[in-house]
């Protein structure tokens, strides 16, 4: 991948909780030899996460563990995360600076900004309790509507979420959504074996992941379940009927998706889904919640459910598990989908962002400097 013409780096902000982590990873990866300046929050990092960040060669790491604005009582962390992300601006002199939050996107950048928005608080709180958050979010509300409205460019990872920003935060300089990538290779297909597998933040309520806890016991095939029940957001409760694998690392999760038969996620939210795509890559089957966002995504290549009914959700799961024909056919496609999913195609789009917002900022800074037009010949 080419890298911009400049000799200085861009600033990315990025998460280790869900992810934003792996995405981040990726497109740093992809943008080489473009030099990278990578900002964590949210968490101190594991030493596997920072082993990873310093495998990629044109990447430095700048971490802190400051609460990213979704937490509870985060403000303080926010506005002192702000103060470091200037002054370490200030010292590396970013061309350009990517955020993977919200708020900061109302700072004093001297460089184009954008902010990319892969979930909010107010759109998971429409999709899973059909309403908006109490007064205790508006601080929220009003911290992400100025980060919005001040970033050069906002971008999200599908349509449906950017539209979800415009219609929650009103209107701000929207580029085009930029679909998430994954690699191709970092997922084979084994044999399939006859289990059902679903992973990620089993904590978070917009999962859904209570529904196939319930539903559990009606099918043949036992459900395997990755990732941690309780987290930043909450918990999901008691769990008695997945078989629960804890916290897995990508290698491991990896192999889960090769043996899987059918990858299930209920969700309720889900703004553009990495672990759906990473199942389709490794061969599973997919059964997901029938949601805008991932109808964006996979079209008629999955089998849609209602994230609300466990009849219908387990119905669709029996009927697979029980036709070998079907999962065949329905793996087949979802893998063909997946195949446009690259970590190359999203950082060309990416890269076409930057270039298109560099090139606005350095006319805007031109036309400040220009002098101004004669006023010979110009009457009162």
């Amino acid at each position: 991948m080419t890298g911009l013409k400049s000799e200085h780096p861009i600033l990315i902000t990025a998460d280790p909780i869900g992810g934003v982590w792996r995405y981040a990873l990726d497109l740093c990866r992809e943008l080489s030899p473009c030099r990278i300046a990578l900002a964590s929050m949210g968490r101190s990092l594991t030493s596997a996460e920072r082993a990873q960040v310093n495998s990629l060669k044109n990447v430095e790491l700048f971490e802190s563990d400051f609460k990213l604005e979704w937490m509870a009582d985060p403000w303080r962390d926010v506005t002192e995360a702000g103060e470091w992300l200037c002054e370490l601006a200030a010292r590396i002199e970013p061309c350009l600076v990517h955020l993977n939050q919200f708020s900061h996107g109302a700072l004093d950048w001297q460089v184009p900004c954008l902010v990319v928005g892969h979930s909010c608080v107010y759109s998971w709180f429409h999709a899973v309790h059909g309403r908006e958050p109490g007064a205790e979010w508006h601080e929220y509300k009003h911290r992400v509507m100025g980060g919005l409205q001040s970033a050069d460019r906002v971008t999200a990872p599908s349509r449906w979420m950017l539209a979800s920003l415009k219609k929650i935060y009103g209107e701000f300089s929207a580029a085009e959504a930029i679909y998430n990538g994954r690699a191709k290779g970092d997922f084979i297909a084994a044999d399939k074996q006859n289990l059902i597998f679903t992973a990620g933040r089993l904590w978070d309520r917009a999962k859904n992941i209570a529904v196939l806890d319930s539903v559990a016991t009606q099918l043949e095939w036992p459900i395997f379940a990755a990732g941690e029940i309780t987290g930043a957001g909450g918990t999901c409760g008691k769990l008695e009927n997945l078989r629960l694998l804890g916290r897995l690392d990508a290698a491991a999760v990896s192999r889960w998706m090769a043996r899987a038969a059918i990858f299930v996620l209920p969700a309720y939210y889900e703004p553009f889904g990495l672990s759906v795509l990473e199942a389709a890559l490794a061969g599973c089957a997919l059964v997901l919640g029938d949601i805008p966002s991932l109808r964006e995504i996979w079209h008629d290549t999955a089998l849609f459910v209602p994230p609300g009914d466990g009849g219908q959700i387990a119905a669709a799961l029996a009927a697979l598990t029980g036709s070998e024909s079907e999962r065949k056919q329905l793996a087949g496609v979802a893998y063909e989908r997946a195949l446009g999913f690259t970590t190359r195609r999203t950082a060309r789009a990416y890269m076409a962002l930057y270039q298109d917002m560099l090139s606005a900022h350095e006319a805007k800074m031109t036309d400040r400097t220009a002098p101004p037009a004669s006023s010979e010949g110009i009457q009162p």
